[in-house]
């Protein structure tokens, strides 16, 4: 019995014993992190070589085409006339010269918007005596038509005299017979040569002035002569009346 009893009261001393001691917790392994795959930077196309220059010149030649003909077409309008001061673009013509034309490019504008159509370009030739066919109306135009609008702009107006000048226009063109046959008229003045197309204009401003001093110096010696003549009879009378006291 008393040892039954003593096995007992060990059993529980080594059991009280056992939870006393802490208990320790089974290491635990170190989390690893995942993996991170590294990031590439996305690769960036190469920038694609500039055309040939030969390819823009093409492309360029085909707009203007292009637009050419949606005008011709009527499905365009054209770029509104840039204003321009003829007295600094044309520095080759005088005030005079640039009035003059002016007043012509307004007399042949019945439409008085500005420009010379087909229509006012053909009256002007037949007025001029150098009536044109349809076709040599419209190549007269399209030589200094610059913004393609089939009509002529006072400053396109001014570049055929411009051209006409620097011997540019063929001697049969409408276009010449148009510079001839103005105002400033080379074939009367005897110049053969559209060169010296202005330096006849300003020897025939020249002769004009000659000719109007001409004219006012013998319009002052008949008035002179008349006065000497009222003096005459003027005295005549007064020697009469003396006679006849």
């Amino acid at each position: 019995m008393a040892s039954d009893e003593l096995a007992r009261k060990l059993q529980s001393r080594m059991a009280a014993t056992q939870e006393a001691e802490p208990r320790q917790e089974p290491k635990q392994e170190p989390k690893q992190e995942p993996r991170q795959e590294p990031v590439h930077s996305p690769v960036r196309p190469k920038p694609q070589e500039p055309e040939a220059a030969c390819g823009e010149s093409s492309s360029e030649l085909s707009a203007v085409l292009t637009r050419r003909l949606d005008i011709n077409e009527g499905n365009a309008a054209p770029r509104a006339t840039r204003v321009f001061n003829p007295y600094t673009e044309f520095k080759e013509f005088s005030r005079k010269q640039i009035k003059d034309m002016e007043a012509m490019f307004k007399r042949y504008d019945t439409g008085k918007d500005g420009f010379i159509d087909l229509m006012e370009l053909k009256l002007m030739m037949e007025k001029l005596g150098a009536p044109q066919t349809h076709l040599g109306l419209k190549n007269m135009i399209k030589e200094v038509d610059e913004d393609f609008d089939g009509k002529l702009s006072f400053r396109e107006f001014l570049l055929i005299f411009r051209r006409a000048a620097a011997g540019e226009l063929q001697e049969e063109s409408g276009l010449m017979a148009l510079a001839r046959l103005s105002e400033i008229n080379v074939s009367t003045e005897g110049v053969m040569g559209a060169k010296d197309f202005f330096e006849a204009k300003m020897q025939a401003l020249s002769l004009g002035s000659k000719f109007e001093a001409e004219i006012r110096e013998e319009k002052e010696e008949r008035k002179r002569q008349e006065e000497e003549k009222k003096q005459r009879q003027a005295a005549f009378k007064q020697l009469q009346s003396t006679f006849c006291s």
